[in-house]
């Protein structure tokens, strides 16, 4: 969690909502002191995500993420030569 003044909040108010959408959460600080959190909102309601649904904000997920992944990008998702380790290791060989 995110713990940022009030004077910070008002300043950046953008980048702190950007940071909501993604997932996490802020404490407002009065003077040092926790005076409010701030979180995205909860949504447990079947009629609050087909509210979303409708207004294009949410895509529900139809559990192929593959076929997505062309969907957004037109493409198929990489296919990789090497393990990921096995590539992590080879890009570091230079530096150790």
């Amino acid at each position: 969690m995110t713990s940022v003044s009030i004077t910070d909040l008002k300043a950046n108010l953008s980048r702190y909502i950007r940071e909501l959408h993604s997932g996490g959460e802020i404490e407002v600080l009065n003077r040092g002191t926790p005076v409010a959190r701030i979180s995205p909102p909860i949504l447990n309601d079947d009629e609050d995500l087909d509210a979303l649904v409708r207004s294009g904000l949410l895509t529900r997920g139809n559990g192929r993420a593959d076929e997505m992944a062309r969907k957004v990008l037109g493409e198929p998702p990489i296919k990789l030569s090497a393990s990921l380790s096995e590539a992590l290791a080879e890009d570091r060989n230079d530096r150790l």
